[in-house]
């Protein structure tokens, strides 16, 4: 009994405690990057310091980039990325951060067409996963069948998984929504849809 209400307070209180350090991590790394030398500057000249202004500058900064950004109709991001991706290092790590940043902030270009379930990785065994393609390159000329490009992602972490070519007789169309769909397989099955 001890170790169950333990076990509850435990798992009640580490996602929060976690969330908090994380907040106050980036709060505490944006005020020393960029509140760090106006504070100085502050202090020196005025007598004293505004703490959160680094997280106040931050935000502006972000907000001033997304509008000119915006403006420029993405040719700015687009110029600087292909300027950025000629450094060796750092494209290998921008690409998947960004893809990761774009798959979690912008839902409706997840190009996820429809939530499927696929005998895989054996006949008995279900998997759920997403159409991504309906016409798998020259495949369909080939082998004149209709294929599909399906996307099966893992527990919890969505973002890796298989990419498998089925034909499309093979897949159970289900009513689930995408969304409702990465629910289920975030939470292990733990939320229905």
């Amino acid at each position: 009994m001890l170790k169950r209400f333990f076990v509850t307070g435990l798992t009640a209180i580490i996602p929060f405690v976690i969330t908090i350090y994380v907040i106050l991590g980036l709060f505490h790394f944006a005020d020393e990057v960029l509140g760090k030398f106006i504070n100085k500057f502050l202090y020196q000249y005025i007598g004293y310091k505004i703490p959160g202004l680094g997280i106040v500058i931050a935000i502006l900064i972000i907000f001033f980039l997304g509008i000119i950004i915006h403006l420029s109709r993405m040719k700015l991001l687009k110029w600087i990325e292909s300027v950025l991706f000629r450094i060796p290092l750092f494209n290998k790590i921008y690409l998947p951060v960004r893809r990761i940043v774009d798959f979690l902030f912008f839902p409706s270009q997840k190009n996820f067409k429809n939530t499927v379930l696929i005998e895989y990785p054996r006949r008995g065994i279900y998997s759920l996963g997403f159409i991504t393609n309906y016409e798998s390159f020259d495949f369909k000329e080939k082998g004149k069948r209709e294929l599909c490009n399906v996307y099966i992602p893992s527990s919890p972490y969505i973002l890796t998984g298989f990419t498998i070519i089925v034909e499309k007789k093979d897949l159970i169309f289900l009513e689930i929504s995408v969304e409702g769909a990465i629910r289920l397989i975030v939470s292990g099955g733990l939320l229905s849809p």
